[in-house]
């Protein structure tokens, strides 16, 4: 390919400005040349671009847009050699608070160039790779309510309501989880690859891009005080209850709604793995 650079961006993103990006375009075209530049429309366009920008081994991908805009080109450039980059600018932005990026297009590029590209591991749910996190149970359901209308209005504001709402109906099932052949029941988890959640909680302190495995964390109560008490431990910043457990691999069995690096992504049955050196990031 002519280009060296690639940029992905998804301009209905939640923080996105043109005017910001074309300004970060003028750096990229002062290192790297030529720069393709490609508009997503819909869902799915980041990751057929990024997989096919792959196979032309440019320089560097780039991501601009939210967490499931990156979470798309991760799919399309798994197991490649190819140096990808996130570029904040979406709705919670969780990728950027771990990396220590900016949260502005231009700036968050000025500081990629300055980075090295690093391989770092993934997690991966029924066929598809995570960077940050799977979320089974109440905060699927509750991406799985988000109304995208009042999202694009309000942004953070829509998810807010939405587990609101779901934590008024809150009526889970109960689930079968098996934690590398270790068995044990809940009624929702988290498997976290990175260590940050919903911006800038944690719920795993051991979890991180480096750690060599996924921390679990499994909702053992089905009671709506056993819920609340769960969210405040983690918004207070309190360490999870029960521990997080580390695991390679972690089975879900039951009816349950799944969240995957912040977008909605069906319901249980649900397979997840842990994938070393899955994916050469751009780290500062």
């Amino acid at each position: 390919m002519s280009s060296s650079a690639v940029l992905i961006v998804n301009p209905a993103s939640g923080s996105y400005s043109e005017e910001r990006l074309m300004l970060a375009v003028g750096l990229l075209r002062e290192r790297f040349g030529e720069v393709s530049i490609l508009r997503t429309g819909k869902r799915g366009d980041a990751e057929a671009m990024a997989r096919d920008a792959a196979a032309k081994s440019p320089e560097m991908i780039l991501s601009v847009g939210g967490d499931g805009t990156f979470n798309e080109v991760v799919n399309g450039t798994a197991f490649t050699d190819v140096p990808v980059a996130f570029v904040p600018a979406g709705t919670t932005n969780v990728l950027a608070r771990e990396l220590g990026l900016p949260g502005d297009i231009y700036d968050a590029v000025k500081e990629t160039l300055r980075g090295r590209p690093e391989y770092v591991h993934l997690g991966r749910i029924n066929g598809r790779y995570f960077v940050l996190m799977a979320g089974i149970g109440f905060d699927g359901e509750a991406v799985w309510r988000v109304k995208q209308g009042l999202k694009r209005i309000s942004g953070k504001g829509a998810y807010v309501l939405s587990g609101l709402g779901c934590f008024l109906r809150y009526r889970p099932g109960r689930l079968r989880i098996v934690i590398d052949g270790r068995a044990c029941e809940g009624y929702g988890l988290v498997a976290c690859n990175s260590g940050y959640y919903a911006g800038s909680f944690r719920i795993c302190r051991g979890a991180g891009l480096g750690s060599p495995c996924l921390h679990v964390s499994v909702m053992e109560g089905g009671r709506r005080s056993d819920l609340l008490r769960y969210v405040l431990r983690v918004v207070i910043g309190r360490p999870a209850v029960p521990a997080c457990v580390e695991g390679r691999r972690i089975e879900v069995y039951g009816d349950a709604h799944i969240q995957v690096d912040g977008d909605y992504f069906g319901r249980t049955p649900a397979v997840i793995t842990f994938h070393e050196n899955a994916l050469r990031l751009m780290v500062q």
